[in-house]
């Protein structure tokens, strides 16, 4: 018997560690990358609970270090999709039926367990298989990954708690409702967080999912499940099929139970799926639920009456942070000609200040982006940038990809408000700087808002008051995340729920309420205590 009213506390977001020399977290973490660099392991497809092996393979290569195979991996066909599709609606019925306390008690345990004991192997995934340095790993597969365990657990009583007014003699509630079939999770390699959420966010309203985690982040991919799994979740609750678009998204998109979508990645594919699903309307039990976050091409723009320091800063780690690959990153900068000229100097100083290289060296800000497509692409902005007349490379430009994949950072300053990389993501260490007329603030304001048809996030940097307020106003629409005074990344759940409109998604919000609500499918039930026996209404009385 569970008669329990359980009332959730809202939670506090889990602190950041520091990793400083002579910290036990920073030994703890040497060791374990030491320890899983070691090994080669073999990464199965999990459907239904068992893994699953196919013998049809590719390796997991550490992107700072391409020649090293840490893992090899199961690629799914269709035949393995369906199966998934399978396990998931069988274990549907069970995982609807649980009360939700019980599937948030998983969750919960999963974010204990993260913040102990899986700390240092899901950082050290990370840092190995997507080229990340320590405090990008720890702010990302530990704190933001537990942060959403916990505070989407939390998010689901307050949905399951917000009911409506009952006036006598009825009582009305409302059932949320998981959706009528599952819900296909398609997650980017940049941010391990991000492929946890996207799956789990919708299992805890209840659905079963099916998961293609990308396939340059399968390794820390795996070590999630893994938690997952000792945390408790039910078998073919969440099932993890990976492999190419095709293969996989063709036959889920195909199925009659596809119910939803919660997708992160490239705006061309995000578009695809969604054309596909409205061609194949016909076939499924409902309209599917779209969820997505795509691309971005952000910006920090300055006023005259910046703090400079400040604004070098923000351009510094907006633009590199993570080798430039959030989709959040700092790509494009409005700089009035005055701030320039004083700052130009010193931020290309600094930025030749930057040492890039292996993540197991920690004094390291810059790692590797992720494979030879990424490098290829974005060093081919960087020769465009090389050869035209229209812009110039004043910091950076150098690419390596000898050992691992390295491209320095780099400035482009332009004269063309729509010189390409201003307008075209990127998705690299690469940040163009155009250079206004102090006196040209608002007209560049307008510039800024129709250059891009993203709208993802974006910073204004300024001190005078009114500078600020026209900003906002501006560009009300060219960011779903708005800074004032910072760099335009890192967005913390429950502080800045984070998702962009425009090209850059449907801005469901991830790490609030309003992306659980997209899980659900509610319900509005009328019980009346006293039900009318008489079907004439008082108004048809003769007087």
């Amino acid at each position: 018997m569970n008669n329990t009213i359980f009332k959730m506390v809202q939670p506090e977001n889990e602190p950041i560690l520091s990793y400083a020399p002579n910290t036990p977290e920073r030994k703890e973490l040497k060791e374990k990358l030491k320890e899983m660099k070691s090994e080669v392991i073999e990464i199965p497809l999990i459907i239904g609970g068992k893994e699953i092996r196919t013998g049809k393979t590719a390796d997991v290569i550490i992107p700072h270090e391409n020649k090293k195979i840490i893992a090899k991996y199961h690629k799914a066909s269709s035949k393995e999709v369906n199966l998934a599709i399978e396990e998931a609606m069988k274990a549907r019925k069970e995982w609807a039926a649980m009360r939700w306390e019980e599937r948030v008690k998983i969750f919960l345990k999963a974010a204990e367990l993260l913040a102990g004991p899986y700390r240092q192997i899901l950082n050290a995934a990370t840092m190995l298989g997507q080229s990340k340095n320590p405090f990008q790993a720890e702010i990302d597969s530990a704190c933001e990954l537990i942060d959403f365990f916990r505070f989407n657990s939390y998010f689901a009583s307050q949905i399951y708690s917000n009911q409506p007014s009952s006036p006598k003699p009825t009582l009305n509630y409302m059932d949320y409702r998981p959706l009528e079939g599952f819900v296909f999770a398609v997650t980017p390699f940049n941010f391990t967080s991000i492929a946890g959420n996207l799956p789990s966010s919708p299992a805890i309203m209840g659905n079963v999912v099916l998961w293609k985690p990308a396939s340059t982040a399968v390794y820390s991919a795996y070590y999630i499940m893994k938690l997952w799994k000792e945390a408790g979740l039910p078998d073919g609750v969440i099932n993890m099929v990976v492999g190419s678009g095709g293969e996989v998204g063709n036959p889920v998109l195909d199925s009659e139970y596809f119910a939803g979508l919660h997708f992160t990645g490239s705006t061309g594919v995000f578009n695809g799926m969604w054309s596909t699903a409205v061609k194949n309307l016909g076939k499924y039990k409902g309209y599917p639920r779209i969820v997505g976050e795509t691309g971005g091409k952000d910006f920090v723009f300055a006023h005259s009456s910046c703090d400079r320091k400040v604004l070098i800063t923000a351009l510094i780690r907006g633009a590199f942070e993570y080798q430039g690959q959030k989709c959040s990153a700092a790509s494009r900068a409005y700089i009035p000609k005055s701030v320039w000229n004083e700052i130009k100097e010193e931020m290309i100083s600094e930025i030749k200040k930057i040492k890039m290289g292996t993540v197991e060296d920690f004094s390291n800000f810059m790692n590797a982006v992720i494979d030879k497509s990424s490098y290829e692409n974005i060093k081919g902005y960087i020769d465009y940038a090389k050869k035209s007349s229209d812009a110039k490379i004043v910091v950076g430009g150098g690419c390596d990809d000898s050992v691992g994949y390295f491209i320095e950072p780099t400035v482009i300053v332009t004269e063309n408000p729509q010189f390409k990389t201003m307008v075209e993501e990127i998705f690299g260490p690469v940040l163009t700087v155009y250079v206004y007329e102090d006196s040209k603030f608002e007209e560049t304001l307008d510039l800024c808002d129709k250059t891009s048809p993203y709208g993802l996030t974006g910073s204004i940097m300024a001190l005078d008051r009114k500078a600020i307020v026209k900003a906002t106003e501006a560009l009300v629409n060219a960011a779903g995340n708005f800074y004032i005074n910072d760099k335009p990344t890192g967005a913390v759940v429950n502080q800045q729920p984070f998702g962009g409109a425009r090209a850059s998604g449907t801005n469901d919000k991830a790490g609030s309420w309003l992306n659980l609500i997209r899980w659900t499918s509610p319900r509005s039930i009328k019980e009346n205590f006293v039900p009318p026996k008489d079907w004439k209404y008082p108004f048809m009385i003769e007087p």
